[in-house]
């Protein structure tokens, strides 16, 4: 029989074309694994059949630390008394949308897995019209090469069980010529039951085509967040119809006759803004030579390829004189201290403003009460954190923790193996744990 295959840079090397054959070559050798595995007690050197534990991740999306409070949202507070809950959750920067997905579900830091924001350019994927290929949110569903990581689902399918996604952010994208066995490509008029329905339906299968994993996206939170603010009484309408179906589907997994931990997170938090403290883009006249990217709380210019490293160090001063304390422009000290040193994705200047303020430009029309995607470190940009299920303890409150933990958390639950390096460690999570 074929060796397990197991360095992901294997799948890498070779290509989607041979990435295929790999992947059918793992799964033909993993001994038909499933969710329940033998293993050999070094003890008393007698075979044990233990069962791996399944994983339900849902993530709702802005759902800022305090909402459980703020918001009385009574079936979360239920949840995280029946298991753990931290007092925040650290995202990574910036605190947007996708490179925190994208974080959660393969440890890494944007600078590592490829998505470093919700929108940006690629310098070294020079486009028709002189200028460069822009990634956009959901693009990687037809360019996977956008990713450069290992999801959760691939590493439970790649290690013989079955992964079910249901939204989450890029889950559709095709890496290494691989999707997750059950999958639903993105919609955001689709019906919030039906994600509960859908969700419980797959854990209901029989053992054989039952997933290990499972990951489902609620974007109301958000969204509301963003038009009416943080603190309204329709953001808390939001809160309280999220909070119900997470209630809704927390006792249904309770009454399936398999093992099953729920784990509730969110990619960052939402803070109050205000209109006074904008700083209109068309106001810095950045000359042309420049490709500019604004995403509301930063502004990151790609110089053109003619561009000198003298005038990108002009520009920098200029905008840094220009700034009266109204935003900053990043150093190189600030940026490696964000962990989003420069590269061909992250932009030559960063630029960077503070809540309440957000970078906004004349074509413009949308004026957002909340928003986010501002230093990851701020209080508002923490996200939520609470767990519960036999992985783990009862009753515990942890101190805030960077969500890169919860990729590795997630897979020794599962009884998964690491295949790749990444950059988060099960650190403050591990108090949590059974």
């Amino acid at each position: 029989m074929f060796d397990k295959i197991r360095s992901w840079r294997v799948i890498q090397f070779y290509g989607p074309l041979s990435a295929v054959i790999v992947l059918l070559l793992m799964a033909f050798q993993a001994d038909a694994q499933s969710n329940n595995e033998v293993t050999t007690d070094p003890a008393t050197n007698v075979s044990v059949q233990y069962e791996k534990n399944h994983v339900v991740l849902i993530s709702l999306d802005g759902f800022r630390h305090d909402y459980i409070e703020l918001h009385a949202a009574k079936n979360l507070a239920r949840i995280a008394k029946a298991g753990v809950r931290s007092t925040s959750l650290t995202p990574v920067y910036p605190a947007n949308t996708f490179p925190n997905h994208i974080s959660i579900v393969t440890g890494l830091l944007p600078i590592n897995h490829g998505i470093i924001d919700n929108r940006f350019y690629a310098k070294s994927r020079p486009d028709n019209q002189g200028g460069y290929a822009k990634y956009s949110m959901g693009k990687a569903k037809g360019d996977s090469s956008w990713i450069t990581a290992l999801p959760l689902w691939h590493l439970a399918e790649f290690q013989g069980h079955k992964a079910a996604t249901f939204f989450w952010p890029e889950s559709d994208a095709r890496i290494a010529g691989a999707l997750p066995t059950y999958l639903y490509h993105y919609s955001k008029y689709a019906d919030y039951q039906q994600r509960i329905d859908q969700i419980v339906q797959w854990l209901r299968l029989p053992e054989t085509s039952r997933p290990l994993f499972v990951a489902g996206y609620f974007s109301l939170t958000d969204t509301v967040g963003h038009d009416e603010g943080p603190t309204s009484s329709v953001t808390k309408e939001a809160v309280d119809k999220v909070d119900e179906l997470i209630g809704q589907l927390y006792d249904r997994l309770n009454t399936l006759p398999i093992k099953v931990d729920l784990v509730i997170v969110s990619d960052h938090g939402m803070t109050t803004l205000n209109d006074s403290h904008n700083v209109m883009v068309e106001s810095l006249d950045i000359p042309d030579y420049f490709t500019i990217n604004n995403s509301g709380a930063l502004v990151r210019l790609y110089a053109h390829s003619e561009v000198s490293p003298k005038l990108i160090e002009n520009e920098a001063s200029r905008l840094n004189a220009l700034a009266n304390g109204q935003f900053k422009v990043l150093s190189t000290a600030e940026r490696n201290k964000r962990q989003i040193p420069y590269n061909e994705r992250t932009g030559d200047i960063i630029i960077e403003i503070l809540p309440p303020g957000r970078f906004r430009s004349e074509e413009d029309i949308h004026v957002s009460k909340g928003g986010h995607g501002y230093l990851n470190t701020l209080s508002d940009m923490g996200g939520l954190f609470v767990a519960s299920g036999p992985s783990f303890q009862k009753g515990k409150t942890l101190p805030a923790f960077s969500n890169l933990e919860i990729y590795p958390a997630l897979a020794e639950i599962m009884g998964l193996e690491l295949l790749t390096p990444i950059d988060g460690e099960i650190d403050v999570l591990r108090q949590g744990l059974q």
